[in-house]
């Protein structure tokens, strides 16, 4: 996953406008606010679409 880190400065959560982190293992950003859902990177292109999220508990 190739992600500027200025992006990661810029990106919010869509759902609870929450801070995102990169999770390079599971191609991943993840919620770091109250939400923690975790939005698909599909080559190198962040899906922050709260349809397409992980939620937590799965």
């Amino acid at each position: 996953m190739k992600l500027d880190s200025w992006l990661l400065d810029i990106l919010a959560c869509p759902n609870c406008r929450g801070a995102l982190r990169a999770d390079e293992k599971a191609d991943e950003l993840v919620c770091t606010g109250e939400c923690g859902y975790a939005y698909p990177v599909r080559d190198d292109i962040p899906v922050l679409l709260v349809d397409e999220a992980r939620t937590p508990s799965s």
